[in-house]
């Protein structure tokens, strides 16, 4: 089995809890492979098609590699869980700022709108001067 690590600075840790988490997962194969793969396959001079019922060892044996399966997903799980509520979060947090940058380039279209209008006041308001003042100056 490949194990993907991914690159961060303070990746001991992680690398630890992967190391360990590849070695249960490959001492499960191993005792799967070895110790319970006979429990598929008839009891010899048992007709094929009935079952056996299972020793209590074997339903013993069962019964723990269960729950190494269920200790070792239930921290994938809690990891995937905890993965999914940060993207999440990082999903709504997008959202609401996406809808921020909208509210702000609205407020600066609308404060340029009224900085052209007015320019152009301004800018009427001199030429009646100007033409004011050529008109007093020719007289």
């Amino acid at each position: 089995m490949t194990v993907i690590r991914p690159e961060k600075a303070d990746s001991t840790e992680e690398d630890s809890n992967l190391d360990a988490v590849s070695e249960v997962e490959a001492g499960i194969r191993d005792f799967v492979r070895n110790d319970v793969a006979y429990l598929r396959r008839p009891a010899p001079g048992t007709p094929s098609g009935t079952e056996t019922a299972l020793e209590p060892n074997t339903e013993a044996t069962v019964n723990n590699v269960n729950s190494l399966i269920q200790r070792v997903a239930g921290t994938s799980l809690t990891e995937i869980e905890n993965l999914i509520s940060e993207l999440e979060a990082l999903r709504d947090l997008l959202h609401n700022e996406g809808q921020r940058v909208q509210r702000e380039i609205s407020g600066y279209a609308q404060l340029s709108q009224a900085a052209m209008k007015s320019t152009r006041m301004i800018a009427d308001n001199v030429s009646q001067w100007k033409r004011a003042a050529d008109s007093l100056r020719n007289s």
